[in-house]
């Protein structure tokens, strides 16, 4: 077992964040549009500071394949944007607007909490950090590509095919085995120590701030 699968089976937040009912009814098509663009403004401004984390994954790398790791996640983050931007230009939402937009309460909370962890902990903990984001999607776009099929006109299938492209996919797991790798162990032997509660409490967290994320939409 590798060791997203194995923080996952101790982590609740999980299934409330993959199931969360901000992905439910973007998948029926019933999320409302203005939920919806209040969610993609502060995940724009989300992925800003993903960049970040990113660029400091590269920072506390000591080898160039984690240096290219973070790298690629980087250039990812910034692809990831352009959705973004397509979306809420068909809106009347300038690039212009779309930067001077306020990070609400939840999305400062989460990426500070990653860049946080990224500088007071090492390579691996920061990675586990930006990982609900970067697999959770991956999964969340794989859970949602079917509902294309039973509605050919979905209003969000642009975002749903964007995670559940192959190169969101691929991105995904190279981010899985990069942990294993960051960890240098096999999971199971650091099942109960410290290092692994110091780990799970990070996932565990982050987890419940992508979520959170989801709900500040959802009460907009």
């Amino acid at each position: 077992m590798n060791l997203l699968e194995l923080l996952k089976q101790d982590a609740p937040e999980w299934d409330a964040y993959i199931h969360h009912k901000f992905v439910e009814d973007l998948g029926e098509g019933t999320l409302p549009l203005p939920v919806f663009q209040d969610y993609l403004v502060q995940d724009y401004l989300f992925l800003v500071q993903y960049a970040r984390a990113n660029a400091l994954a590269a920072y506390k790398s000591r080898t160039l394949r984690e240096i290219q790791a973070a790298a690629q996640g980087l250039s990812a983050t910034i692809t990831e944007t352009e959705l973004h931007r397509r979306l809420t230009e068909r809106w009347g939402i300038s690039g212009e607007e779309l930067e001077r937009a306020p990070e609400k309460q939840a999305t400062v909370a989460y990426t500070r909490y990653v860049l946080d962890t990224g500088m007071a902990g090492d390579l691996l903990e920061l990675q586990i950090a930006l990982a609900p984001c970067q697999i959770g999607y991956a999964e969340i776009g794989t859970y949602l590509e079917p509902k294309l099929k039973e509605n050919p006109d979905h209003p969000y299938a642009e975002w749903i095919q964007e995670y559940a492209g192959d190169d969101f996919q691929n991105q995904a797991v190279a981010m899985t085995t990069l942990l294993d790798d960051l960890l240098g162990v096999p999971a199971e032997e650091i099942k109960g120590t410290k290092r692994f509660e110091r780990l799970l409490d990070i996932f565990r967290t982050a987890t419940r701030l992508e979520a959170d994320f989801w709900q500040q939409a959802l009460d907009s």
